[in-house]
């Protein structure tokens, strides 16, 4: 078993180091023969825009506060004549074409482009917590949020919005939900558990969310206890592989 996993740990570092490669051929201009082509075609079929043409999981979780998954070029022309200023774009800087074009779009309707980065296996950090927050605080509103699929981190960063504006904890775990295509029964489970144990912080202590975060919230704790008890589906966490 311990050979298998290193071959196809092998074999996943390969395709990576090729795509990579392949990126790096026509990332850096978009107007080079071919590239605009070549960054359709890893918008559409290797990061699944094609599904995203018709389930843009666009939700308002705020007055002028939105979520939804990676929008293409032509959602980004919808959002700004929805009134949207700011896309907070919670997959980080990259070099998928999703990215590329997103960011074109973004400067052809003069809307902020904004980078950050959240993860959707493992709880985030007082960093990130921190750093998203920063983000939101700043951003020009309306405002959009995302991640590729608008479930995990998208939900996460929905929920850090509204725990750190003073919403109940029972309405951000709400932005955890199969509607979203969040399962909980997967490694994003620990998603639920973050704002689980905020929860039952307050419920015992009225502490705020902040203040939580600052002096008594432990992420290498929760990871264990959540790894440790886990009962979810391995099937499903290869199926959905987030990122």
């Amino acid at each position: 078993m311990t050979a298998l996993k290193t071959a196809l740990a092998t074999r996943r570092a390969r395709r990576r180091a090729a795509l990579a490669e392949w990126r790096a051929g026509w990332s850096a201009d978009l107007d080079a023969p071919g590239a605009r082509r070549a960054a359709r075609y890893d918008m559409n079929v290797r990061d699944h825009g094609l599904l995203r043409r018709v389930w843009t999981n666009r939700h308002e979780i705020a007055p002028g506060v939105w979520r939804s998954n990676q929008p293409s070029p032509e959602q980004v022309a919808d959002l700004a004549a929805m009134g949207i200023r700011t896309i907070l774009n919670f997959r980080g800087r990259n070099q998928w074409g999703s990215y590329l074009l997103e960011a074109e779009a973004c400067a052809a309707h003069g809307i902020t482009l904004v980078n950050g980065r959240l993860y959707s296996n493992r709880p985030p950090t007082r960093d990130e917590i921190g750093a998203a927050l920063d983000l939101m605080e700043a951003a020009d509103k309306p405002m959009l949020m995302h991640c590729k699929s608008g479930a995990d981190r998208a939900g996460l960063a929905s929920a850090l919005y509204l725990l750190g504006n003073g919403h109940e904890p029972a309405e951000a775990a709400a932005q955890f939900s199969w509607k979203h295509a969040h399962f909980r029964i997967s490694r994003t489970g620990i998603l639920d558990a973050f704002v689980a144990a905020y929860a039952a912080a307050r419920a015992e202590t009225g502490i705020a969310f902040r203040d939580w975060v600052e002096t008594r919230y432990d992420p290498a704790a929760l990871y264990h206890a959540f790894t440790g008890t886990r009962r979810g589906s391995r099937l499903l966490d290869w199926v959905l592989r987030r990122e």
